[in-house]
């Protein structure tokens, strides 16, 4: 009912009379100046004065044309979109992401997004976030899955999740049964870490560096894989959110104990994009795949 009305007083106006509006509408006139005169009734003024030369809109009518084109430019805008995305076939989008997302995240949102949209091929590196957010904001790749925390110049965040730093332990550890952990907690157990981490440049070197020198980092690793066999066979427990460890988490394998600390406690990742880019069709469905993937899956405790 409100988009005959915003058609109506659009056409009204161009052609300064009912007659003539009713005539390129196809209606009655009777039913133009009926829809008119209800909407002045609900908005207690006058958007036209009426004369028998035809209408002229009132300031009150010409706030009101102001929104109602604004309302159909933009409905037009989202018709098209709409239309894009209904004709979409084939595309290719390259992604960039955390190397834990490729275990407990990635493997769902392809499911959904290739069999809905078997068209659209991918392709996807793993790499540092520093390097992420870097080949993100310069145009070298569409997409990125990234720490958010810190944004990097020239990029945006379009999807985001929650995902704190915890402890990653096998259940028989000692410190397995605890609701929270300090790092003072950890003294005297040897830790599974990243390999940048002895060039002090891990999130977690970055974020409590004074706490660091005192813990015992026995397993050095850049693979993901490694650092989750490295805890399963009891050699350290690992600094690191749930993300890459879901399914063992979920078998009872292993266990995640949060930190309480601040800094690593509101750790998010999220899909970020180029701001210098627009969102096109491809990237705009697999926008909408990322969020009902975060939507289904906490990160948290």
């Amino acid at each position: 009912m409100h988009s005959v009305f915003l058609r109506y007083l659009d056409e009204v106006a161009r052609q300064k009379s009912i007659r003539k509006a009713a005539r390129v509408l196809n209606v009655s006139s009777t039913s133009v100046n009926r829809k008119i005169i209800n909407i002045e009734n609900s908005l207690g003024t006058k958007l036209f004065d009426r004369s028998p030369e035809g209408v002229e809109l009132t300031s009150s009518g010409e706030i009101v044309l102001e929104h109602c084109r604004k309302t159909i430019y933009d409905f037009n805008q989202v018709k098209t979109i709409i239309d894009d995305i209904r004709d979409l076939r084939t595309g290719h989008l390259s992604i960039q992401t955390l190397d834990s997302i490729i275990f407990g995240v990635l493997p769902t949102i392809f499911d959904r997004f290739s069999n809905q949209h078997p068209g659209i091929s991918l392709s996807i590196t793993t790499s540092a976030p520093e390097e992420i957010s870097h080949a993100v904001a310069a145009g070298e790749i569409d997409m990125g899955i990234n720490f958010t925390n810190d944004l990097y110049p020239g990029v945006r965040v379009v999807a985001e999740k929650a995902a704190p730093f915890g402890i990653i332990m096998r259940p028989d550890h000692p410190l397995a049964e605890r609701s929270s952990l300090n790092i003072d907690d950890l003294k005297g157990y040897p830790l599974v870490r990243t390999l940048d981490a002895r060039g002090r440049n891990s999130i977690l070197d970055q974020e409590i560096e004074a706490f660091t020198l005192s813990l015992s980092t026995h397993v050095f690793t850049n693979a993901l894989t490694v650092a989750k066999q490295a805890i399963l066979a009891n050699q350290g427990v690992g600094v690191y959110t749930k993300i890459g460890f879901l399914e063992e988490i979920e078998k009872g394998e292993l266990k995640f104990v949060p930190l309480a600390i601040k800094a690593l406690s509101e750790y998010k990742i999220g899909l970020i994009i180029s701001t210098s880019q627009g969102i096109d069709p491809v990237k705009r469905l697999f926008i909408a795949s990322v969020k009902r993937v975060f939507h289904s899956l906490s990160f948290e405790v």
